[in-house]
Parts: structure tokens; sequence; C-alpha cells
């Protein structure tokens, strides 16, 4: 198996036009509110129905409960377990690399596009633009100004995924760029398939995301200099962005509303007790995937 990953947020045209892919065979699976460690074994599931024959799947998922998905190599030292656990807050490790990321119930909004590796661009980055068209697409149906980085910035934090460093070649900001950290996306390849996922901030919540980090020694000011929700920039309701997501993604892909299989849905949980769920991934830095 061969993989590799792009960190980060990056966009294509985002016109919210069908993209080139939009004549194959695509289903859309609308929000469903399930734990993280599952939510992280259907994205591999649906890489595989792909990889296989089967119809490509682009998503959006809710983590119930509120989860912190560590990056493939974070260190276990950056969790405040104890904090994580007293406040109800799930852990699990992501395939793709970069920080953690608090995905808050009600503040988090993801997604995930899985499709065939040979139906895209060989380059990672040219993929990556590809597959985040439908991403800025939805911002921009949402009236939020987002784009590039309009410049390099400095990390903050680097065991946090929306305080590391940031780049004007992935990283996608409100107010054209020049603002705030909206998203944070990642990709993975498999020999046969290719996984995009990715976390909208809805509602930043700076107190409950620095909490679940150890001694990250930030202010939920600067945080909040650095990251942004929808609600900041956008009168909208939780499900009205919800719904802007899935047309965006559905419009892009050409896609049919579906659903999980009950084969998927059995291979998943298999997933989640050999990977997700199992402390030897998720509390010790894994060595393979």
């Amino acid at each position: 198996m061969s993989d590799s990953d792009a960190e980060g947020d990056a966009v294509g045209s985002g016109d919210g036009s069908a993209g080139p892919l939009a004549d194959r065979e695509w289903r859309l699976i609308r929000e469903e509110s399930r734990p993280g460690p599952l939510n992280m074994a259907l994205d591999e599931v649906a890489a595989e129905t792909a990889a296989a024959g089967g119809p490509r799947t682009v998503r959006v998922y809710r983590w119930d409960p509120t989860c912190l998905s560590m990056g493939y190599a974070q260190e276990p030292e950056t969790v405040d377990w104890d904090r994580c656990a007293d406040a109800g807050v799930d852990v699990t490790r992501r395939q793709t690399g970069g920080g953690g990321i608090y995905h808050d119930h009600d503040g988090d909004i993801s997604y995930s596009i899985t499709a065939p590796a040979a139906e895209l661009p060989g380059k990672l980055l040219d993929a990556y633009h590809l597959l985040c068209e439908p991403v800025l697409a939805a911002f921009r149906a949402l009236g939020v100004d987002a784009d590039y980085a309009d410049e390099e910035r400095p990390a903050i934090y680097q065991p946090a995924c929306y305080l590391r460093a940031l780049h004007p070649a992935h990283d996608v900001c409100a107010d054209g760029g020049a603002g705030r950290k909206l998203s944070g996306n990642a990709q993975y390849r498999r020999e046969e398939s290719v996984i995009q996922h990715g976390s909208v901030t809805f509602d930043a919540k700076p107190s409950d995301h620095l909490a679940v980090f150890r001694d990250h020694g930030v202010s939920e000011e600067r945080f909040a200099e650095r990251v942004g929700g929808i609600t900041d920039y956008a009168d909208a309701t939780r499900e009205e962005a919800v719904a802007a997501f899935e047309d965006a993604l559905a419009t892009w892909a050409g896609a049919e509303e579906g659903e999980w299989t009950d084969d998927e849905l059995a291979r998943a949980e298999e997933v989640a007790d050999e990977k997700y769920r199992d402390d030897g991934w998720v509390r010790e830095r894994p060595g393979g995937r």
C-alpha cells in the first residue's frame, strides 16, 4: 500500500459547477451522526467500495460524541487525556497527517470524498486542489469570502491543526485569504483509491478547542485571532451550512443520494475495532497503516 498526505486547506475553481468526474457513478451520503472511530472507518470502507468498482462517495458527517482526531504522527503526550475523559470527548487517530482537530458535535461540519486513484491527477497537490473545489463553492454559497491564505504565517502551536503554520499553497482563510483559518483538509492515497476528508469550522469555540491539548500555552484571544467559523461571517444556521456543503459536493460530483449497504456498515465496525477504537493505534504513535 502506498500512501502520501497533504494537510491544510486547498481549493480549486470553486465556482459551484460540476467537476470533471461528474460523469462517473457517485453517491451522496447526507450528514449522519456517528462516533469518531466509525466515521474514520467509513471513510476507509468508502474507498474500498470505489476501488472495487462500486460508487464513488461524497459524504457529510457529524461527530457524536464530540471527538479529537489526532494526526497520524501526532505524539500522544500532546493530548490532555484526563480533560477529554472528564468532558466526554472521544479520541481517535486519523490516517492523515498534521495536527489534532477538535470536532465539536455542534461546532464542526466534516466531509469526505473517495474515488479510484486512477481517475485523479497523479500529482498530489493537483488532486488535492481538484477535490477541494466543492469546499470553496459551499463557503461562497453561504456568503463567506474564503480563499487561499494571502501570505505565510508562522505556527502558533504545532500539535493543533488549526494553529499550525499557514501557507498560500494550501491554506484557505476568510476575507479573501487575509483573515482567519476556516477549515482543515487532508488527503491520503492507497494503491487503488484516494480519500480526502476535511473539517469545516461552523462555531470555533476557542476554550473547548484548546482544552483538549496539553500545555498549549495559547490564550483564547490568540486562538480567535487565527481561527474563525461560519458563524463569524454568515447569518446561517448549522442546518443551512450543512445543506450548502451537501449541495456543493453533490453538484460537483453529479451525485445521486445514497446510503451505506449492510455489508459496508458491518465492515466499518470491523475496521473501527481493529484500528480506530484500538488503544494501540490511538494512544501510541502508529508504525503502519
